[in-house]
């Protein structure tokens, strides 16, 4: 396949134009390519007669077509080019336009010469440049330079060994009722499992333009592996193992494995209990005892008007009667057979068979299911979603739900925001300081006892603010993924809502006047609405 091209022929008293015709399907003499020619190299000549002569010459068919552009000496023309540049710097083609019939050639080192003086230095297609000036092919745009693209490399990425679903539930049995003895909810581990594996980030190769500016690859993620105690960090810093049997939770980001600590009650016969693990009573927690962990809390029995806080998870499997003074805080989510006369707080979410005269808040969900399912009376709140079979009472029990992003959390994020960039302030304004003194050091320049002093104040000043900003930066991601799940928030009811009952999303609400049906609420246009489920 060859393109069509021109050829300008001087003569004494006219100027003319050879068209060569195209072979093997290649395209035709452009008159937009020859007018702007003709116009660049100031040739005398008419649009209208430049077109006439060029539809002549496609019509007759013929491999060479001659016609007259103008009556007026010309001088003769030098084989020329026109350069394209890409719009992103990375290619450069030419397209060679021959000399008039008794003009000079131009040689591959002259254009070899011009590319430089234009500033295109890097990846020129000498061969190809070489053998075009050679064998010259006309009016084709052929590549000369090409430039080479950044290799965009990958985030950091850790795999955990263990489940970090922090959203597993308790399944639904046939009959309707929740399975709360098969819950699997403690990751149990042993000494020397692998517990996390760090995949480094790959950072890329910058590329070049044909300019030879340097293009950076994208920004990519950088992660470190964070843990607590009884675990083992591998020398290169990239695998965690469990140093003692025990149970192993990701608690914002960090690994910790913790020994379970087991009684058969919780009364006069242990006394209150606190304890840096997880905690698992066979029996039952009595009243006025309080049990703190660090991470989970599993009661196989019943807590009556006591206090439990943990870390991780608070699992009760025959429910909670808080008696008007009973309260279950978890940093992770709540799972019980029932809650009744509590205070509860979750920081993920709370799965129940029903809520009774309570209040309880969930940082994203709220599920109350199985064969009754019903809130009555109280205060319920979750971050994105409540659902349940039964919500309000017919005796007109005052029942608030409420769904949607805490503006506590909003708040936080701001904090977080600002903290985080003046940290990274507070580092830029220690590391010129550092870097010279640590220069001189290594050029053998020796420092004053001050000097060093200061050096190792700064070391340690650094390395606290970055390990500070990982912390922060951690809490940061995970209230960004609590507000993100808050973004649609509704208050889906399977059975029936009573009248009276009051619904409130983010910063709106509404009481049902009548009782409803399978029925969802959520916020649209400002106000809550009811749409069917």
């Amino acid at each position: 396949m060859r393109n069509g091209y021109f050829q300008l022929i001087c003569g004494e008293g006219q100027t003319a134009l050879k068209i060569v015709a195209p072979q093997e399907g290649g395209s035709p003499v452009s008159v937009k390519d020859v007018v702007d020619y003709l116009t660049l190299h100031g040739v005398n000549h008419d649009v209208v007669v430049v077109n006439k002569g060029i539809q002549d010459a496609i019509a007759s068919e013929k491999d060479e077509y001659l016609f007259m552009v103008n009556r007026d000496h010309c001088p003769e023309m030098r084989e020329s080019y026109k350069l394209i540049t890409s719009q992103d710097r990375m290619l450069v083609a030419v397209r060679l336009y021959p000399p008039s019939l008794k003009g000079e050639r131009m040689s591959a080192r002259e254009f070899l010469s011009d590319l430089s003086h234009k500033g295109i230095v890097f990846g020129i297609q000498t061969p190809i440049i070489e053998h075009l000036f050679q064998t010259p092919i006309y009016c084709t745009e052929i590549l000369v330079a090409r430039g080479v693209q950044p290799r965009h490399g990958e985030d950091a990425r850790i795999e955990y060994y263990f489940d970090t679903d922090p959203k597993a539930k308790p399944t639904l049995n046939s009959d309707g009722s929740v399975d709360f003895f098969h819950l699997n909810a403690i990751n149990h581990c042993s000494q020397g499992d692998l517990l996390a594996r760090l995949f480094p980030e790959d950072p890329g190769e910058y590329g070049t333009s044909v300019f030879g500016e340097k293009i950076k690859p994208r920004e990519v993620k950088k992660l470190v592996l964070r843990h607590g105690r009884n675990i083992i960090l591998s020398e290169d810093k990239l695998t965690l193992t469990a140093e003692t049997n025990g149970h192993v939770t990701l608690v914002e980001g960090k690994v910790f494995v913790s020994n379970v600590f087991e009684v058969e009650n919780v009364d006069i016969s242990t006394g209150d209990i606190e304890y840096e693990g997880s905690v698992v009573v066979n029996g039952n927690v009595c009243t006025n005892f309080t049990v703190r962990a660090k991470g989970n809390i599993e009661v196989k029995g019943i807590v009556e008007g006591a206090t439990l806080e943990a870390g991780g998870n608070i699992i009760i499997t025959r429910g909670v009667n808080g008696m008007a003074k009973g309260v279950l805080k978890a940093g992770g989510n709540v799972i019980s057979k029932f809650i009744e006369n509590a205070k509860v707080t979750a920081g993920g979410f709370v799965s129940t068979e029903s809520i009774l005269h309570s209040e309880v808040m969930a940082a994203t969900e709220i599920t109350v299911s199985g064969k009754r399912g019903f809130i009555t009376g109280g205060r319920v709140s979750a971050g994105s979603m409540i659902n349940v079979k039964t919500l309000g009472s017919a005796m007109g029990a005052d029942t608030l739900v409420e769904v949607g992003v805490d503006p506590s959390v909003k708040i936080r994020v701001q904090e977080l925001q600002k903290s985080i960039f003046d940290h990274h302030k507070d580092i830029e304004k220690i590391r010129p300081v550092r870097v010279a003194l640590a220069q001189k050091l290594a050029q053998g320049i020796k420092l004053r006892p001050e000097q060093l002093k200061g050096l190792q104040d700064m070391l340690v000043k650094e390395n606290d603010i970055r390990q500070l900003m990982e912390e922060e930066q951690a809490e940061y991601n995970m209230l960004q993924d609590i507000m993100d799940e808050c973004k649609v928030a509704k208050v889906e009811v399977t059975g029936e809502v009573y009248a009276g009952t009051k619904i409130c999303i983010s910063d709106v609400s509404m009481v049902v006047k009548d009782t409803m049906h399978y029925c969802r609420f959520i916020k649209d246009q400002g106000d809550v609405r009811m749409v069917s489920l």
